[in-house]
């Protein structure tokens, strides 16, 4: 192994035994390069001459750019063009660490790392499963989950995905997680989607208190837990009485068994899709800065071996838009759109005719919610009709149909669902 590897294995195993087991093969073998050509070039910044960078630069120490490029862009060069740091820029990590206490208010006063920026949440979902998954290991992911994620633990890196169920008589099923995290095996790696895609659904106060009851319990009998908060849709709640803040929040301090792994960004929450930004964040009880200087370095070490780094430019706008004075008021304005059209969506799904062909799975939150089909209906010839003669467009998933009403006017929410009913009914 690596000298530099071990050097950080030390330190994570003297601070917390239990994160060091949890880690994966890899996650124990990688590790940040301090020294060779990262080194050198770090020891060279301040020369007048500096010929260690692997980027090029204009006579005038700038750097080199194109034209028809550089005037679209209203920053500064050295903003734009220059490669980011494999750990992220340090002005967004600080930055995005500091609006996750905003807007988690149970995590103020608690100890936990500074994020590493990723090329947004699936590639911060992968570093997690580099980190923690070993061949046959079995992630735990609720019934209706994110197909991505066989692509990711599965053959990525060789995982299982199992299940456990996710509702049960239209509230959440925390007894059929609780009951999967004491299934046999020490190591435990479970991954929570809130709000869920494909669902739309996210815990009550009383369901998060006993996803967190039902994890503590777990660590309490031995289990060591990696828990992953895919924080996708992160603050899109529309509903009284459901917990807005993420799971990380109470995990952070919870277990001294319990790694909490926060995968999150401003992909959605900033309707920032293509620019590719998310962070990914760790805390355990009793973590303090070594522990998590040492994750950091690991993570970052398996984003350099993986895309070396994430956007610069990209970071560089997303940093001046959390620091315009506007920034809430404008996000605020697109979140009450989003709430018009959950809201239609409510408001139309009262109508009880449309229970004759398919019925709503329970949903509160994000960009999704679903409909199951009635026996009998086969998901794909709905979807196809929905198409071909409705101009509708929706996604099958084992015959339950997954509407995206992020991407639905409020005038169109009704002829939407009318469509489906109609063609439910052709097929029927």
């Amino acid at each position: 192994m690596n000298p530099q590897a071990q050097e950080l294995n030390d330190i994570i195993l003297a601070k917390n035994q239990a994160v060091f087991e949890l880690l994966s093969e890899r996650g124990k073998s990688i590790f940040f390069p301090k020294k060779g050509i990262l080194g050198q070039s770090a020891d060279a910044k301040s020369t007048r001459i500096n010929a260690t960078i692997g980027a090029a630069i204009e006579d005038d120490h700038t750097p080199m750019r194109l034209e028809c490029i550089n005037s679209k862009i209203n920053l500064d060069p050295g903003l734009s063009f220059p490669y980011a740091p494999s750990f992220g820029r340090l002005d967004i990590r600080k930055k995005w660490k500091e609006m996750m206490a905003e807007k988690n208010p149970d995590l103020k006063g608690k100890a936990y790392s500074l994020p590493i920026v990723t090329n947004a949440l699936t590639h911060g979902i992968s570093m997690a499963g580099y980190m923690f998954v070993d061949p046959g290991q079995e992630i735990l992911v609720p019934s209706l989950f994110w197909g991505n994620y066989n692509l990711t633990f599965i053959n990525a890196y060789g995982g299982k995905v199992v299940t456990y169920n996710l509702f049960n008589n239209g509230a959440m099923d925390v007894e059929a997680l609780a009951n999967s995290l004491l299934a046999d095996g020490d190591k435990k790696v479970l991954l929570l989607n809130f709000p869920n895609n494909p669902t739309g659904y996210s815990p009550t106060f009383d369901e998060m208190n006993g996803i967190v009851a039902a994890i503590k319990n777990a660590a309490d009998k031995g289990k060591k837990i990696v828990v992953i908060c895919d924080d996708a849709y992160f603050g899109l709640i529309f509903e009284d009485g459901i917990d807005g803040q993420s799971p990380f929040a109470y995990l952070s301090d919870l277990h001294e068994n319990v790694l909490a792994v926060k995968v999150d960004g401003p992909t959605k929450e900033d309707y920032v899709w293509g620019f590719r930004i998310g962070f990914i964040t760790y805390a355990v009880k009793g973590g303090d800065a070594q522990l998590y200087d040492a994750l950091e370095s690991k993570t970052a070490g398996a984003v350099r071996g993986n895309i070396s780094n994430s956007s610069n430019l990209s970071q560089s706008l997303l940093l001046q838009a959390f620091d315009s004075p506007t920034y809430k008021q404008e996000k605020k304005s697109k979140f009450d759109i989003m709430q018009a059209r959950y809201s239609k969506v409510k408001e139309v799904l009262q109508n009880k005719k449309y229970e004759e062909f398919f019925k709503a799975l329970p949903y509160n939150s994000g960009y999704f919610m679903c409909v199951k089909l009635k026996d009998g209906l086969d998901g794909e010839d709905v979807r196809k009709l929905l198409i071909n003669k409705y101009s509708i467009g929706t996604i099958n998933l084992n015959n339950m149909l997954r509407v995206a009403f992020s991407a639905v006017a409020v005038k169109d929410v009704q002829e939407l669902f009318d469509g489906i009913y109609a063609a439910c009914k052709e097929l029927s």
